[in-house]
Order: C-alpha cells, then structure tokens, then sequence
C-alpha cells in the first residue's frame, strides 16, 4: 500500500525553541523518502518520529544557512553507521559546496554508503522516476537558495459505466490499459485523465517568480511563514515570507493543503497564523505544523 505524508521534524526558524526543532522535513512518497532541509537535532526527530535512517533516499537542502542543514553531518554518519543499503543521492545549490563538503566530513567515520551529490545550479528538472519528476526552482533570500517540488505523471481513471457498455471486463480491463485498446474501442473512451500529485517545499525567501512556480497546481504546498504580517518589512529585509504572504499564493495557485512553518522564536501561539492566512482569501485546508505531525497528502483529485 503506498504512503504519501510528510512528517515534521522541526519547525523553527534561526533558533530552537522549547517546543520547536530546528528545521527537518521527511516526504514518504510511495516506497521512498525524502528528507528536507535537516537541521540541528534532526537525528533524534528522526528518532522521536519513528523515521530510520533506512527510509532515507533523497536529501534536499534548500540553502546553507545553519538551521536549514547543520544537522546534515549527524545524518549522514548515521546513515553509514546503520549501513544504508541503497545509494542516497543529495540535492543542495552548488554555490555551497564546500558548505557541504564541510559537513559530509565534519568529523571520522567509515564510509559504507555510496552518497550520490547532485547540486543544483539553475531552475529545472533534477530527476525522473516513474513516481515522480524532481524539479527546483531558484529563490529569493541573501544566499541562494532554491525550493523544490515533486510532480507525478498523469495516470488513466477507468470508468466502469463506460467499460460496461462497451462490454469490457475482467481480464480485458487490463488488456486495454496496456495496449491503448481493444477490439476498436480506444482507451481514452472508457477512461479519463488521472492527475498526478503535486508537492512543493518552499523555505526562506521574498515573494518571486520561483515561488509561485513551485506553488502552482499543488496538492501539497510546504511553505515558510517566518513572520506574522505586521512584520513584513522586516520579514522582506532578511528574505522571508509572512503568513499572510504565504497563504495568499496559495490561493492565488489553486494549493488544496497548505501547510505552513519555519516560524520566528518571537511566535509562541500558532492560532494567529491561521487567521491571517484565512484573512488573506485562502479557503482550501490548512495546517500550523507542529514537530512530529503526520501530515497525509489529499488524495487524488
């Protein structure tokens, strides 16, 4: 049975509360896991969530500022240590490669898994699967920084009714699936579009073309709200989001589930990001992530 959800490892911005990790994200996706932007702490998150090392195929840091990846060090030790059976492939911007170079081999240990690097260095696609097509798309914060989003292929809905005034059942159900079609009758007579799932992670950065790139069409949108909207001088200053923002290109790109986080120390009650992202006009489901929720995506349209 597949599982798509993204459990929440952290959710603090700059520095860590008493109730907030720093930043850590895992999307399940079918059979594999991806894991965001793993800050300080992140190992033992993964620990409290019930995530194993195991579970790991991708890592995704968005940029290298420390609450966004210092926790990558201790990850990737423990993923040699656990022996990982299966190669890990990370994604990062290549203008911080010696970020990560540094912290890969921040201290010693004994390499067992073949960690693939793949940095990023301009907007596009960065992997295809049959479950999905990797993307990212730059950002606009004082270092470079990019977001990232998940689309899978478009599949066929059979239609029952159809099928059964065409006489089409059983076997043949799966016959025409495969070869397009069957005695005359075309596939696309008894079926219709299925549309893939779409999932981005949007962190630090100001309003700009990557982000509502990233956001259009979304099941799933992950995206930070550093600040409340009094605050969106600052919040532009230092290159980050409000809630209000946020929530606003949401609506704006027909986002089923938003899900907002990365929330400044200064916050310490979630209630009123909720009200000014349904202030600002966004109707569909929302979330406050708190560490260690489970959060499902919507199923298929």
């Amino acid at each position: 049975m597949s599982v798509r959800e993204l459990v929440v490892l952290g959710t603090a911005s700059q520095v860590p509360t008493r109730h907030r990790n720093h930043n850590g994200y895992l999307l399940r996706w079918d059979g594999e896991g991806i894991l965001f932007d793993p800050g300080e702490g992140t190992q033992r998150q993964m620990l409290r969530a019930g995530v194993a090392a195991h579970d790991l195929n991708r890592i995704c840091v968005t940029h290298f500022h420390g609450d966004h990846c210092l926790g990558l060090a201790g990850v990737i030790q423990r993923v040699n240590l656990d022996k990982v059976p299966h190669e890990i492939t990370a994604h990062y911007p290549r203008s911080g490669q010696r970020f990560f170079d540094r912290l890969r081999y921040a201290a010693a240990y004994r390499e067992t898994v073949p960690l693939t690097e793949a940095p990023v260095d301009a907007d596009g696609t960065l992997a295809r699967t049959p479950g999905y097509t990797l993307e990212a798309r730059k950002l606009s914060h004082p270092i470079e920084a990019y977001g990232y989003r998940f689309v899978e292929p478009d599949g066929r809905r059979m239609l029952p009714e159809r099928l059964a005034a065409h006489g089409i059942k059983g076997p043949d159900v799966g016959r025409i699936q495969r070869e397009g079609s069957l005695g005359g009758v075309p596939l696309e007579s008894v079926s219709e579009v299925r549309r893939g799932q779409r999932f981005a992670f949007v962190m630090d950065t100001r309003l700009c073309d990557g982000v509502y790139a990233l956001a259009e069409g979304c099941d799933m949108l992950v995206i930070e709200a550093t600040f409340l909207d009094e605050e969106k001088e600052l919040a532009d200053e230092f290159g980050h989001l409000t809630a209000g923002q946020a929530a606003r290109v949401a609506r704006e790109a027909g986002v089923r589930h938003l899900v907002l986080t990365h929330f400044s120390q200064r916050y310490s009650e979630p209630e009123e990001f909720e009200r000014q992202a349904r202030a600002a006009g966004y109707e569909g489901e929302l979330t406050v992530a708190q560490d260690l929720q489970r959060i499902g995506l919507p199923k298929r349209r």
